[in-house]
């Protein structure tokens, strides 16, 4: 199998069926697969991938929608390991030689995308990821997600990502399986971030210059859905996980920005408790120093 399609998906009635007539459009030589994890929608997200996949007509596709039921093994994982049990399930079920992400309130606009980023990944042995640039949609407005302008040729390390941030849209990403996600994954507050450090060790990253895909920005999205304080606790927690597979040079990076966060933190709780904001910030210190 040359190509596994990741689809991860929860309560994305609004949104899924666009998301699969754009996996449905791909035009490829070869085919491929499209593993499907929804996490227990509470909508009629999974009546309409049923639908959908029931009408499919692209004969270079085959769906695979992932058999959960309350209480099963799944379940009761997803449970103990939290919500990025899902995303680390599907991709264990995914046999591709590439895995392409995608998520379900997103969609691809270019209909060789998937295309292109196997033709690279095959004569281009020493990158393990390809993404492209993308989209943003927020309020039916579309807008160029940024890249920082570092690299004519679009060629990135996960260095860049740790020192600027994390410009790679999860539904632009497709990457070279070959590594073994290990089971802390799940226990990072976001997902994407994570995976592009643990595949890109001793790797390079090209980004494709073709808008391929669209970034749906929306009120139920999780990390539109966090305020200001959440994400910053849910940055330094992060920061702490993934120092473990970081070089000295890549921790020197991020604890800058550790320090800045906890400083950050310290400041909000000041407004509220002087003394809270000490003791928090001793706390802080000791738990999410990387070096």
């Amino acid at each position: 199998m040359i190509l596994s399609v990741r689809l991860m998906t929860y309560n994305h009635a609004k949104y899924i069926t666009q998301c699969l007539n754009s996996i449905e459009q791909q035009q490829t030589s070869f085919p491929f697969e499209v593993i499907i994890g929804d996490d227990f929608s509470t909508d009629n997200n999974i009546a309409l991938i049923q639908q959908f996949i029931a009408s499919s007509t692209n004969k270079n596709i085959k769906y695979i929608l992932l058999d959960r039921k309350k209480g099963d093994e799944y379940d009761i994982n997803r449970q103990k390991k939290g919500r990025l049990y899902n995303f680390l399930n599907i991709i264990n079920h995914c046999k591709g030689k590439y895995i392409a992400l995608i998520d379900g309130d997103d969609y691809w606009t270019d209909s060789y995308k998937l295309q292109k980023q196997v033709d690279f990944l095959e004569t281009n042995p020493e990158f393990n990821i390809c993404f492209t640039k993308s989209n943003m949609l927020k309020k039916n407005k579309l807008e160029l997600h940024p890249i920082p302008n570092i690299s004519k040729e679009g060629i990135y390390t996960y260095d860049d990502l740790l020192t600027h941030y994390n410009f790679i849209t999860t539904a632009s990403l497709m990457y070279r399986n070959v590594i073994i996600i290990p089971e802390w994954f799940c226990e990072l507050p976001y997902g994407d971030l994570g995976l592009y450090g643990i595949i890109s060790q001793n790797s390079k990253l090209k980004c494709l210059p073709d808008i391929t895909t669209i970034y749906r920005i929306h009120e139920d999205g999780f990390w539109s859905n966090s305020n200001t304080i959440e994400k910053t606790l849910k940055t330094i927690q992060f920061n702490k996980l993934i120092s473990r597979i970081l070089n000295r040079k890549q921790k020197k990076i991020i604890q800058k920005k550790q320090t800045n966060l906890i400083n950050y933190i310290s400041y909000q709780l000041h407004k509220k408790n002087r003394l809270l904001r000490v003791l928090k910030r001793i706390q802080l210190n000791f738990k999410y120093n990387l070096l």
